[in-house]
């Protein structure tokens, strides 16, 4: 997958690569989807919601641009793999999913393969977290209409990097914000954001 799926296709974060080579993709998932786990598209995890395929998972990871000291905020648990992912490049992931029963999953999973350093949330991601702010940078798993939510904006530290898939007028594309400038990266198809 290291290879193949990333190299390949231009990732070059070495903290990126070696996190997606050692967290255990397929632990993330159930028994019966365990055998999806490294093919080249999103799988499935219940509840309507989707793991997102390796290369988005290391894309919006590396546009972050970590130096491994940072409290990232991740908005749409899901699985737990990207929180697990961004865990082994920053020194804290808050990750906040809306639906209590993959948030337990992944709470669950992680503590079970050892990753103390990544805070899973129930609630609202829109919102942020304002107790644990500012934050180093933030990724957002689910599609925007025309910006990211103001709350996670205000959250972040200065020069920090805001990664979220917008809806515009273009179709859907990840963006990479970063104080006043704009990075369109690339077309994806993600599960709308909702907000309470």
């Amino acid at each position: 997958m290291v290879d193949r799926q990333l190299r390949r296709r231009g990732i070059q974060d070495e903290c990126v690569l070696r996190a997606m080579g050692e967290v255990p993709r397929e632990r993330f998932l159930s028994t019966e989807m365990r055998s999806e786990a490294y093919r080249d598209g999103a799988v499935a995890i219940g509840e309507g919601q989707t793991m997102s395929q390796p290369w988005i998972v290391a894309c919006m990871t590396s546009l972050l641009e970590l130096r491994g000291e940072e409290r990232v905020l991740e908005v749409g648990t899901g699985s737990g793999y990207g929180a697990a992912v961004l865990s082994r490049c920053c020194a804290e992931v808050v990750t906040i999913e809306r639906h209590q029963a993959l948030a337990d999953r992944a709470r669950a999973v992680l503590e079970e393969l050892g990753y103390p350093n990544v805070d899973v949330r129930a609630g609202d991601g829109t919102q942020g977290a304002p107790d644990r702010a500012p934050f180093g940078g933030a990724l957002i798993t689910a599609v925007a209409e025309g910006e990211p939510p103001r709350a996670i904006v205000e959250q972040l530290a200065p020069g920090a990097a805001l990664v979220c898939p917008i809806r515009d007028a273009l179709g859907e594309h990840l963006v990479r914000f970063r104080g006043d400038e704009q990075q369109r990266v690339v077309a994806v198809r993600f599960v709308p954001l909702v907000s309470d």
